[in-house]
Formats: C-alpha cells, structure tokens, sequence
C-alpha cells in the first residue's frame, strides 16, 4: 500500500464495528481527538461516539487517545470518555505510539491508528507499522495551515483506489 494511503477508511469512527477489528487481529485502537471524535477544539464528543466507545470495550478493543494536540486540551477530553491518552504526540513520528503501545503490551501490527489527516494519522500508522485507519473530519477546516493540508490531502485522495468515503469500510 502506498505511504499516503490508509489501509482501510470509513466516513466516521463510530460506523467502524467492533467486527472490524476482531476480524484484522486489531487489539487496540489509537485514536486522534480533534475532526475524529468531536469537531476542532470542542471539548464535547459527538454525540455517537460515547456508544461506539462501550461497543469497542465490550468487544475487548483497548482504546487511546493518540493526538498532536497539548495535555490541555487532551487530558479532559480523555477523563470524560474514561480514557488514557497521549497529547504532544509529535504525529507522523512514531516514538510516543511505540512507547504507549509497550505500556499496554501490544505490538504494532495489533494496534489501528485512527484519525481524519493523511500527513499525520496516516503517516504514523505507516511510520509505527500500524493498519491506518481514515475517516472524514467532521467539519471542513478553512483556515490557516489545515486548510493548505486539507487541499493536499484531496489530491492524493484522488488516486486512492476506492474513494474514501463513497462506500466506507474494507476495500
């Protein structure tokens, strides 16, 4: 698969089933925050997410918070969805992935990285030796640097294989 390209996308994280992921021998599932839980900067997940969270758990799917945001954002984020996190984590790098992976006892390739941008989510699925997992940002950013990468991001996208979001899930 080639160094841009998620091994599998879905629209949104809550339409990923917990079948997905017993079905790829995934373990744990590394979730970015912003534009995948909950649009930017909102401290409030979508209202979908908290649901799809139990299913993972009941499922046995170990969930983490894994985002370049700062602990201030991310640490109360976390705590209301009763999860662990790793903030400043320097995504596409995958040093802070590796180190939380080893925490949990689990190894790269039973670990799904999941978020919505190919230039951080993606790469550091790849980097880490991780399934990429892309979804669809929740809102369109149009501002600053992340509307340049949004724009960069679609041209690759328009030689993904299946487009991203017409039919989500396995390709």
């Amino acid at each position: 698969m080639p160094l841009f390209f998620p091994d599998y996308s879905y629209r949104r994280v809550y339409e990923i089933p917990a079948a997905f992921f017993v079905r790829q021998g995934i373990r744990a599932a590394l979730l970015d925050v912003d534009n995948t839980l909950t649009t930017h900067d909102n401290p409030v997940p979508h209202e979908r997410v908290l649901d799809w969270l139990d299913c993972q758990r009941q499922a046995g799917v170990r969930l983490l918070l894994l985002s370049n945001n700062t602990p201030e954002r991310v640490a109360p984020f976390a705590r209301a969805l009763g999860l662990e996190y790793v903030a400043n984590a320097k995504k596409p790098l995958p040093f802070p992935l590796w180190r939380a992976l080893r925490g949990m006892g689990i190894a790269p390739r039973e670990a799904a990285v999941i978020g919505d941008q190919i230039f951080t989510d993606v790469l550091c699925g790849r980097f880490a030796r991780c399934v990429p997992v892309l979804v669809q940002p929740m809102e369109e950013e149009d501002w600053g640097f992340l509307a340049v990468k949004r724009r960069w991001e679609r041209l690759l996208l328009k030689d993904y294989s299946l487009h991203p979001w017409a039919d989500p899930g396995e390709k």
